[in-house]
């Protein structure tokens, strides 16, 4: 109980300084210039907590910003906000709905990159509609925190990308009853 608490606390504080910090937007004259970029990407996954009895396959449409575009402070360069927008269905044990609607900060390792291939870690919070609820799930409508990594592979003006992460969903105490689920989702798309 205590660590849910202190990962709320945590991820409150991190989402006021986020949002609310009046740090300048760094003026670098020799700043690059970072497009907007949109993708596509299907995904499976399976819930690993309570049980391993949910699976599921989502459809998500993405756009990505430079951080700097969107958060009024500086920030790293290879930083950048991402907005993520899913739709799809259990696969087992029933077929249920599902959508989400999330925001994640994504930082490229730029130390551990090449030609063909970009590394990055990702993490970030949304809301998740599921047509399931497990014993002790107080809510369909659940807070969806995530994290992963994912590989990057540029073809020119188009990339690839692959992508592992931990995915959360909880109402965050808002009801008595609070069971999560917990999966891992693997993920295989393109930006355009």
């Amino acid at each position: 109980m205590k660590l849910k608490q202190t990962l709320r606390v945590v991820g409150f504080i991190f989402f006021a300084l986020m949002l609310f910090n009046e740090t300048s937007l760094a003026e670098d004259s020799d700043t690059e210039y970072v497009p907007t970029r949109f993708g596509f990407a299907l995904s499976y996954g399976n819930s690993v907590h309570p049980d391993n009895k949910i699976g599921f396959i989502l459809a998500n449409y993405m756009v990505m910003f430079d951080y700097d575009k969107i958060w009024p402070h500086s920030a790293p360069e290879n930083l950048r906000f991402k907005l993520e927008f899913s739709l799809g269905s259990t696969t087992t044990p029933d077929n249920w709905a599902m959508a989400s609607a999330s925001m994640l900060a994504l930082y490229y390792l730029d130390f551990l990159d090449s030609e063909a291939v970009r590394p990055y870690i990702e993490g970030g919070i949304g809301l998740i509609y599921t047509g399931f609820r497990v014993e002790g799930q107080g809510s369909h409508l659940n807070f969806n925190p995530k994290a992963g990594f994912g590989f990057e592979f540029p073809l020119g003006r188009e990339t690839l990308f692959t992508a592992l992460r931990w995915d959360h969903l909880s109402n965050a105490g808002l009801s008595h009853d609070n069971t999560s689920v917990d999966s891992v989702i693997l993920m295989f798309g393109a930006y355009f």
